[in-house]
């Protein structure tokens, strides 16, 4: 089996937006697709085949507040609107094709982190409307989202307990992986500076704290992983050529668009291997 990740990294998305459009004008399709954040609402553009809607959602509204903004955050906990990114965006703005998502042969998962458990869980998305409370939660960063409720538990965004979920694809069966990171090759994550206001915020989730402090480490010993399996023929990754200019409440939309153009470009240059490499 084929499988397809995608890293999160909020608006730095804007790189797999330009990988998604280059794999949807080539007709490279997966078995698999497994996305965290950033990197689970670009899949429902790809797996909709609506080319250029994953560049249009995470560029074209960034300066309206209701997107993401500190008004946001003091008023409703969020600093990503909800209402205005996963409700008017998806359903009225720029409708998501969700017919054709569940035509898609496709299995779609979601990475979020139990806050109680510490532990990341992959659900399956069948319905991109109904099932939009999951998508949220792989979304909702430490710090600036309020905890996503679903059937009495607690989640935040996916990458704190697995940032680039290799070895869930792999354990569904998908011997060969397209990984899509948001960081150059050489990136490597430091220990965040802002853990001891987190042991504050979270002291009543211990598991949750535990993650959140080797959070790095187990980043940066992923990225070790996926590059062996690169080097051994079982993978493919795609990273930006060079640092992007875009952290993850971007609002120059200049910045999106060159990060855009660089997951084309990293796309484009690798399509001939990519589709020798599935085939």
């Amino acid at each position: 089996m084929n499988g397809l990740v995608f890293e999160g990294g909020g608006l730095r998305g804007c790189f797999t937006a330009g990988v998604i459009d280059v794999f949807l004008e080539k007709g490279i399709t997966f078995d698999t697709l497994t996305g965290i954040s950033a990197g689970a609402c670009n899949a429902c553009s790809y797996l909709a085949g609506q080319h250029g809607r994953a560049v249009v959602v995470g560029r074209d509204y960034v300066d309206n507040p209701d997107y993401c903004s500190m008004r946001n955050l003091i008023k409703t906990g969020n600093m990503f609107g909800e209402q205005f990114v996963f409700h008017d965006i998806p359903e009225k703005i720029y409708p998501v094709d969700n017919e054709a998502f569940k035509q898609n042969p496709t299995e779609f998962f979601v990475g979020v982190t139990d806050c109680l458990t510490g532990k990341a869980h992959y659900q399956q998305i069948r319905d991109l409307i109904e099932d939009v409370e999951w998508i949220r939660a792989s979304c909702a960063l430490p710090f600036v989202s309020k905890f996503v409720e679903i059937d009495g538990i607690p989640y935040l965004d996916g990458g704190i307990a697995d940032a680039i979920p290799i070895d869930f694809s792999i354990a569904h069966g998908c011997d060969k992986n397209i990984i899509v990171l948001t960081r150059a090759r050489d990136y490597r994550k430091k220990a965040d500076s802002t853990y001891p206001a987190m042991k504050v915020l979270y002291r009543k989730y211990p598991e949750l704290l535990k993650v959140l402090k080797d959070r790095h480490t187990r980043y940066n010993d992923t990225l070790d992983y996926i590059f062996r399996l690169e080097e051994e023929g079982r993978a493919i990754v795609l990273a930006p050529e060079v640092t992007l200019a875009v952290n993850r409440t971007e609002k120059n939309k200049e910045k999106l668009t060159v990060g855009y153009k660089l997951g084309r470009k990293a796309a484009l240059t690798q399509i001939d291997k990519i589709k020798e490499f599935l085939a």
